[in-house]
């Protein structure tokens, strides 16, 4: 996409001052710094000013667009929408954004006075400008009751198949949730996770049920949620080789790979399933860690693999956070991921640029496919 946003009018209202460099911006947003400079590269949203020996430096509308941006990835808007967005943003509004904004860099604005300031975590109050614009985009918002869920079925029926779904696992009718959880081809796992799956689940989950033996609509639900993602890659992975594309298994295939970790606890870690299987469907290598790992073990495998990126990814509450604490201080520069919804639980999470806390699941892809694409 290429950017039409206008040169800086220096005569304007808007006060001057030095410019920030990528790690202050950085800082500020609570993002790596890699994925600033995807955000330059793939969209235009870079630094518009430049200083004596040409280093350029992000401007105050430069950082408010970059709000723009960041608020509306979390929110599951695609990265596209929302740099079309963030361009287009009124400059006015941006003025207002910025002014209320705190000064770069002690702490990201997006952070709460729960979680301490820790980098990526965010807040539902943070980056008002282009709200109203936005909400006009496909995927925009929370999105209508018309919008496309991107695994077969349009939002005003999502409702009544996550009812299905509900339904068959409660009856324990195995294949019956297996056909309902099936990704089309040409699906989209990130949004299946998103409107059927985890609605599914947590219904499922908050049900009292007198049960026979061996009868637990959860295994049936996860049952068929597994068997619906392991079909879904093999077939895109298939169809990668029938393309002329390399393997799964492939050496070039193996050298930017994203290492995803469940939380000890979680007994079917299905997030981090969905995660890996969105990962693929943009054509990344995503490994998951299953089975006990030691914070020794973790350590092991990241020496191992030396991954593109770490990924805790859960639907606890209050995950175990040993392992995002081990392997931060064995690779300081690893960027880290954690999946993290609760703001209390935040404070547990390492204070570093490279270990960033995100509340969605959309907004984990994006953030992963940032620096991974980097």
């Amino acid at each position: 996409m290429t950017s039409s946003r206008p040169a800086q009018d220096s005569g304007g209202s808007r006060p001057s001052g030095p410019g920030l460099a990528v790690a202050a911006v950085a800082r500020r947003l609570g993002v790596a710094p890699a994925t600033l400079r995807t955000w330059d590269r793939r969209y235009g949203l870079g630094p518009s000013d430049r200083t004596a020996g040409s280093h350029r430096r992000y401007t105050p509308d430069d950082v408010a667009r970059l709000l723009v941006m960041r608020r509306l990835t979390l929110e599951g808007v695609a990265p596209v929408d929302a740099a079309e967005a963030a361009l287009e943003a009124d400059v006015e509004e941006l003025d207002r954004a910025q002014k209320a904004a705190p000064p770069v860099p002690p702490v990201p604005p997006e952070s709460s006075e729960a979680d301490g300031g820790r980098s990526g975590a965010t807040d539902d109050a943070t980056a008002r400008p282009g709200r109203a614009h936005l909400r006009a985009l496909p995927g925009g918002g929370q999105g209508g009751a018309g919008a496309s869920t991107g695994y077969g079925a349009a939002g005003q029926n999502a409702s009544g198949k996550v009812s299905a779904v509900v339904d068959a696992a409660l009856a324990y009718d195995q294949g019956r949730c297996d056909d309902l959880l099936r990704i089309p081809a040409h699906g989209d796992p990130a949004m299946w996770w998103a409107h059927l799956l985890e609605p599914a689940w947590n219904r499922v989950a908050e049900r009292t049920v007198l049960a026979g033996p061996g009868a637990v609509p959860e295994v049936v639900l996860a049952t068929a949620a597994l068997h619906a993602l392991r079909s879904f890659t093999e077939a895109f992975e298939q169809a990668v080789v029938q393309n002329g594309g390399p393997p799964a298994n492939h050496p070039s295939r193996m050298r930017n790979i994203v290492l995803i970790f469940a939380a000890p606890d979680e007994v079917v870690p299905l997030s981090a399933h969905a995660l890996a299987a969105a990962l693929t469907a943009k054509g990344k290598t995503a490994r998951i860690v299953t089975g006990p790992a030691s914070t020794r073990r973790s350590l092991e495998l990241v020496t191992m693999v030396r991954p593109a990126a770490l990924v805790l990814a859960t639907t606890q509450r209050r995950p175990d956070l040993d392992v995002v604490h081990a392997v931060h201080e064995g690779f300081p520069d690893l960027p880290i991921f954690v999946g993290l919804r609760r703001d209390d639980a935040a404070t547990e999470i390492p204070l570093a640029p490279q270990v960033q806390r995100v509340r969605s699941f959309t907004g984990l892809l994006h953030e992963v496919l940032a620096v991974v694409s980097s």
